[in-house]
């Protein structure tokens, strides 16, 4: 297959799961348990940040005992998309517009979703050839913002990421998100929490999606 094509298939794939699931931590171990009750709950897409100690080992990690889809987050050097990359990682997040972030994700074949606040980033990071562009800080911003920036840039697929919950997730979706990073709300806490969590994610997005099949009738 095609790099390209590798990198739209995956696209197409974080579009269709619709979430992120977003991990950090200090302790690798808690963060595997965690991820793992996300994953069991139906959690498919799984983010492990750069910010946890050998991040890259734990990618492996849970490449090799779950199926899910992992990436890496918190991404800003062209070593770190190496390292990710050699690990398994089948797309990298960064907070920031960076090319050679792009460029080397690319040249190893996996998605690159760079961060983006203003409309002037969001369109650099799209020219650049960004699969998708992470908008950040969604906290800060808001659906509205999100909802402005779709209107005269629908082809841009946006990722949100911050302060985003299963409370208000629908809010960014029917904004024009083409999927959500969900963090510390869903990704921290005790396992039977998590998972509780993951189930009301899956329950907002089937209800999302039946009611967008529902509306283009």
């Amino acid at each position: 297959m095609l790099l390209g094509s590798v990198r739209q298939e995956m696209g197409e794939l974080l579009q269709s799961a619709r979430v992120v699931a977003v991990f950090r931590g200090s302790n690798a171990d808690t963060v595997f348990a965690n991820a793992l009750a996300a994953f069991g709950a139906g959690v498919r897409v799984l983010e492990v940040t750069q910010t946890i100690p050998a991040a890259p080992r734990l990618v492996e990690r849970l490449i090799r005992e779950t199926d899910a889809v992992v990436g890496a987050g918190s991404v800003r050097t062209a070593a770190d998309v190496d390292a990710f990359a050699d690990a398994g990682a089948r797309f990298v997040m960064s907070p920031v517009c960076r090319h050679e972030i792009i460029d080397r994700a690319h040249a190893h074949g996996i998605a690159a979703i760079p961060g983006a606040m203003t409309p002037t980033e969001v369109l650099a990071a799209w020219d650049w050839g960004a699969d998708l562009v992470k908008l950040f800080p969604a906290a800060r911003l808001g659906p509205a913002y999100l909802k402005d920036l779709h209107g005269p840039m629908p082809d841009i697929p946006l990722v949100p990421t911050g302060g985003i919950t299963g409370d208000n997730l629908r809010e960014y979706l029917e904004a024009g998100a083409a999927a959500v990073c969900i963090g510390s709300w869903l990704s921290k806490g005790t396992a039977e929490k998590i998972r509780q969590r993951a189930r009301q994610v899956a329950a907002e997005i089937d209800a999302f999606d039946r009611r967008s099949t529902t509306d283009g009738d």
